[in-house]
């Protein structure tokens, strides 16, 4: 279970560096206390994985007779999160004229609205698909909700040195590499899922060959946006 709670916690945490939720954290604390801030966002947080997991095994026990399912879903996810970090993001204008007169419910809602279908979310989902309503279920969501909140935190505290200073791929790029990995360890899990090891050398270096085809497709892309 230890190595379960630092596998997502690692996945959640490097998802999060750099996205939209902690340039916005940033912009709330112009307007909210930062004990406002922390009640509001720790709430939603662990609503927001608790939603995530429960969905993640519920698919699970569905599909509990054809696990390898569950793992090709996983492994598909992980490459559109690896994929997607590679995508220039446009600006995304957030709104800050929250009429809720409570504080840490005004944060508490932004936070939702913005977090909702994230990747960081859809990650807690693809792992509690994984691993199903059990013991481990309560591992992903406290992992989770942790990384979340740890890296919502150092983007309250530092993203505005980081924004100002880090090369603004850095963290992009990172994700790209953890999903990627990930991405590969779960294909190797389908393969051995299916009966099909004599096709574990052929199958992930194909996969491989199209993700990198994509991956190079998207980088061209980007460059002649100029990124």
């Amino acid at each position: 279970m230890l190595s379960l709670f630092f596998t997502v916690f690692l996945a959640v945490f490097v998802a999060e560096m750099g996205d939209k939720t902690q340039l916005l954290l940033i912009a709330l604390a112009s307007k909210y206390k930062v004990r406002d801030i922390l009640i509001g966002t720790t709430l939603s947080i662990l609503l927001l994985n608790a939603l995530a997991v429960l969905a993640g095994g519920l698919l699970n026990e569905f599909l509990s007779t054809h696990i390898w399912i569950v793992k090709l879903i996983a492994c598909l996810a992980f490459f559109y999160f690896s994929i997607t970090s590679l995508l220039k993001e446009e600006d995304e204008e957030e709104s800050s004229g929250s009429k809720i007169k409570f504080a840490p419910l005004a944060v508490f809602c932004i936070f939702f609205i913005a977090e909702f279908g994230d990747k960081t979310q859809l990650t807690a989902i693809t792992f509690g698909a994984t691993n199903g309503l059990n013991a481990n279920a309560i591992v992903i969501w406290l992992s989770s909700s942790l990384a979340l909140l740890f890296a919502d935190i150092i983007g309250l505290c530092v993203g505005h040195f980081l924004h100002g200073k880090t090369p603004d791929r850095f963290f992009n790029l990172l994700a790209f590499a953890v999903f990627a990995v990930f991405g590969f360890v779960n294909l190797f899990d389908t393969i051995n899922s299916m009966n099909l090891v004599q096709y574990t050398v052929p199958v992930i270096c194909s996969v491989a060959f199209v993700f990198i085809l994509i991956c190079a497709i998207i980088l061209i892309k980007n460059k002649k946006r100029g990124g």
